[in-house]
């Protein structure tokens, strides 16, 4: 049977220890990884699509997406410290579920983590060509140089967007050289947002006005079954912001002391962002206003929309928060703090790799296992002698990333992404259950409180804010899956070590096949 197809516990820990990664990852660096992925995604990228969604609204939004990412979060915390190894929900469902679920989880990471990765080189390709360029150096980008082919709402006669290609394969090369090392970079990019976002914070609330928060809700709580309006319907797309904490547990093999720096780095990441984005979105909308521009029926034009474009290049709404391509920096040239905004702009644009980084690094990592398990080519899971990292998967993913960022059209795909993301989080919470009947004398170094009530909130929450999504990106999940399925058939279920019964046992010889390396990926 194929559902019978479980991969015991100990042979994963064991299979990990005999090809493992370097543990060199603690608790602060954990912490600033999931940081790193959660507000320069949402801060950055989604404000202004948000706004249009729910108006003011876009503050519950923050709070209904965080609610569900902390239950979530809690069922993460307590399978990824007891299964302290690389590939995230993939192999939490591996060891519980069985193979073929498993595939499809790890499937749907694949495409979660691509798409992110592809939006966000082309979000900061925009800050580039135009904060940086335009605005400080007074340059302009060839548009054939600066929007791709199929680029939606390209520049006329686009061949390449050459920012977003290099910016791909320079994170891809830093993410090869070592995990500590693109650790020190991305914390150094952390600290540059949290900074910027501070001040941001500190000059907007005491000008917030209350008026600016009437109406709260114009588009309702609930914009309609695959509307994607109102604040649940922006809900689930910012979803899409809070995926940094499954990043961070997909770097749990390397990780030092995994049993208490995973839950650390995994909750103190959600949290900490959860009050960034709710103050800061109190700061953009009580100032300048965050009402959407509305269309026929009173329903807010689809963010993103040909329709909000004309609207939005109309004088009437030429300063809305939602016409915006640079939100923050928007809402504080409005309030007259126009070097500010201008220093927030380059802020974005230096924190944004670092978004790249956490997405790339995650999806490498998913790669590297299901290759380790025989489901995908082996030699994809090769770890380099000297950097310790997988290399080879590590640069396939990184030129498949750029090569999308550089000529397809990634620009509306939040909602895409969470389809995947939403599955994911619904299938460790059920894995979580689950293993708590099948094997409940394992030792747990973390256990989610109330586990009856934590488990089916966050199943009801992934579904509740899955059927919130746009029709078109519900649909994408289960064509996506079926392509998967035709790969896993028609290669993986043969090839797959637990199928030919590869099955490594738990013994004290298994550790690192490669020799130690002083001084390399360590972090001191």
């Amino acid at each position: 049977m194929i559902f019978g197809r479980v991969k015991p516990l100990d042979a994963i820990l064991a299979t990990a220890q005999k090809k493992s990664l370097h543990r060199s990852l603690g608790a602060l660096q954990l912490t600033l990884f999931g940081i790193g992925c959660i507000i320069g995604t949402g801060i950055f990228v989604l404000t202004a699509a948000g706004a249009q969604k729910a108006g003011p609204g876009l503050m519950l939004a923050f709070i209904i997406a965080g609610a569900v990412c902390i239950v979530a979060a809690l069922c993460y915390a307590e399978i990824a410290a007891m299964l302290p190894v690389a590939g995230s929900a993939y192999t939490y469902t591996y060891s519980v579920m069985g193979e073929l679920l498993a595939w499809t989880v790890g499937w749907a990471l694949v495409l979660e983590y691509a798409i992110a990765a592809s939006a966000v080189s082309v979000g900061w390709s925009g800050y580039f060509s135009g904060t940086i360029l335009q605005e400080f150096l007074g340059i302009t980008l060839p548009p054939w140089l600066s929007a791709g082919p199929l680029a939606l709402g390209g520049a006329p006669g686009g061949l390449i967007n050459l920012p977003a290609l290099i910016i791909a394969l320079l994170v891809t090369w830093l993410l090869m050289i070592g995990t500590s090392e693109s650790a020190r970079v991305n914390a150094v990019l952390v600290a540059i947002k949290i900074t910027a976002l501070t001040a941001f914070m500190v000059l907007t609330l005491p000008k917030v006005e209350t008026a600016n928060f009437n109406p709260f809700l114009p588009a309702g709580l609930f914009g309609g079954f695959g509307s994607g309006v109102g604040a649940v319907g922006a809900a689930a797309t910012i979803f899409f912001a809070y995926v940094g904490f499954d990043a961070v547990s997909t770097a749990a093999e390397e990780t030092k002391n995994p049993q208490r720096n995973v839950p650390i780095g995994l909750i103190g990441s959600l949290g900490i962002c959860t009050i960034f984005y709710i103050l800061v979105a109190a700061g953009a909308i009580g100032t300048i206003g965050g009402q959407p521009i509305m269309g026929p029926g009173g329903v807010p034009f689809p963010a993103g929309s040909e329709e909000l474009a004309r609207q939005c290049a109309m004088p009437a709404h030429a300063q809305a928060l939602v016409c915006s391509n640079e939100a923050l920096a928007h809402v504080l040239r409005n309030i007259g703090f126009g070097a500010v905004g201008n220093a927030l702009g380059i802020a974005a644009f230096l924190a944004l790799p670092s978004v790249i980084l956490i997405l790339l690094f995650g999806q490498t990592r998913i790669f590297f296992v299901m290759s380790r398990d025989g489901l995908l080519p082996e030699g994809l899971s090769k770890v380099h002698p000297k950097w310790r990292t997988p290399y080879v998967v590590t640069a396939l993913t990184g030129v498949v990333v750029a090569l999308a960022a550089a000529f397809l059209p990634v620009g509306a795909l939040a909602d895409i992404a969470n389809a995947g993301t939403l599955y994911a989080f619904m299938m460790v919470a059920i894995a979580v259950m689950l293993l708590r009947r099948r094997d409940p004398s394992r030792e747990r170094k973390f256990r989610v409180p109330a586990l009856w009530l934590v488990g089916p909130l966050t199943i009801i929450g992934c579904v509740f804010l899955f059927l919130n999504l746009p029709r078109d990106a519900m649909l994408v999940l289960p064509v996506w899956t079926g392509i998967g399925l035709i790969v896993y058939y028609g290669y993986s279920y043969r090839n797959s070590h637990l199928g030919r019964g590869l099955v490594e046992v738990h013994e004290p010889e298994l550790h690192d096949l490669e020799p130690e390396i002083p001084g390399v990926g360590e972090t001191r």
